[in-house]
């Protein structure tokens, strides 16, 4: 059988994947070991699409019926380390959120109350807070 087309469009939507995170890798928040790991990703998947008995063998040798069943496998824990990843970005930011709105508050505030008091208050130095 000829799988020509269908690996042709799987490759190239790996190498467009992988164009598309390499024109990210000049943000600083992308750690080396994320670059690394979905480099690897990219190899792998390429090297499953042009070689699929190669993943058979190796879900045998695993214990897994198909390989198929193999990459579903792989796929469900990807899927569940993006998920806790981007949980915890988002926890992370919102910190950062909630650190910020406070200390604009406060800064605000003594503002506000040394001008309704006609208080010739320093100018304090911004609030840190506990976590950063």
């Amino acid at each position: 059988m000829n799988y020509f087309w269908i690996q042709l469009v799987l490759i190239v939507g790996a190498v467009t994947l992988a164009f598309m995170f390499i024109r990210r890798w000049d943000a600083a928040n992308t750690r080396a070991w994320k670059r690394i790991a979905f480099s690897v990703f990219v190899i792998a998947n390429i090297y499953a699409i042009l070689r699929p008995s190669d993943v058979t063998w190796v879900a045998h040798k695993l214990g897994v019926g198909r390989g198929t069943d193999l990459v579903l496998y792989v796929m469900v824990l990807a899927m569940g380390f993006l998920t806790l990843n981007t949980f915890l970005r988002f926890r992370s930011l919102e910190k950062k959120l909630t650190d910020l709105a406070r200390t604009v508050a406060i800064n605000e505030g003594s503002r506000l109350n040394g001008e309704r008091f006609d208080l010739d208050l320093p100018v304090s130095a911004p609030v840190k807070s506990n976590g950063a």
